[in-house]
């Protein structure tokens, strides 16, 4: 049984994925996909969420368990996810069989100034700690999305607006989120879980030469939305889809390697 699990970034909650989920069961032939929220963020909102990206990662590996799922699982994971996803697939690489990571960044690798681009340290800051429901995700959306109509914007800021009201972060746990963030280091790579990075080359969060040293550094494929932002799966889902159905096929038919010595 195929079970892919999702795992969303910084402040964000099951509900943000809108329809991806559906659409890319469909187009992957998964049997399952399950959308975890960390906690402090969505159904676990009343929980003090956890200050480092190793306790996330244990907290994915538990949920397997309370799921019922017995795994290997395929994963894909944005931003803050998906390092929790480099820390899950070191820490218990029996759990996965393929990462699939969107816009990330890592210490020490990538330098903080690629990691958050400074323009947006003083929205962020004030924005965050001290504005409004409403103001939090006008600005979330302005700086992680890029190709959303006026129309679409109203819509998505009034529904993201009604998920924060109804399952409220705390500022507490925002900052302990953003500290998870800031105090992880990537573990040592290991090709024992297959990889494929995404990313948008318009992301205004975090800059897309994150991704590409990345990809340099462990081998792995690569590939570049020429318009998209830091939220992939909201800016173009179709596109997302299409590249993880293609690098499925991509490992499934890849031919076997001889035996060594033969």
């Amino acid at each position: 049984m195929t079970t892919w699990v999702l795992l969303r970034g910084l402040m964000r909650e099951s509900r943000h994925w809108g329809d991806f989920p559906a659409h890319f069961q469909q187009a992957v032939g998964a049997e399952r996909v399950l959308c975890l929220d960390f906690p402090g963020n969505g159904q676990l909102h009343a929980e003090h969420s956890l200050t480092t990206v190793a306790t996330m990662a244990d907290h994915c590996h538990r949920q397997l368990q309370v799921q019922g799922v017995a795994g290997p699982v395929h994963v894909l994971a944005v931003s803050l996810g998906a390092m929790v996803a480099l820390a899950w697939a070191d820490r218990y690489p029996d759990d996965l069989q393929r990462m699939v990571l969107i816009n990330t960044s890592v210490a020490p690798h990538n330098p903080f100034y690629h990691r958050l681009r400074p323009a947006n340290y003083p929205a962020l800051i004030t924005t965050m700690l001290f504005g409004s429901s409403e103001q939090r995700e006008r600005l979330i959306l302005r700086i992680t999305s890029n190709l959303q109509t006026a129309e679409q914007v109203k819509a998505i800021i009034k529904r993201w607006t009604a998920y924060a009201q109804e399952k409220p972060i705390s500022v507490d746990n925002i900052l302990r989120q953003l500290l998870a963030a800031m105090r992880f280091r990537a573990p040592p790579y290991s090709d024992k879980v297959p990889l494929l990075l995404l990313a948008g080359e318009q992301d205004k969060l975090v800059n897309a030469a994150c991704s590409r040293k990345l990809a340099g550094l462990w081998h792995c494929p690569l590939h570049l939305h020429p318009t998209a932002g830091h939220d992939l799966p909201l800016d173009d889902a179709g596109w997302v889809i299409q590249q993880v159905v293609n690098w499925q096929v991509d490992i499934n038919f890849a031919p076997a390697l001889p035996p060594e010595n033969q």
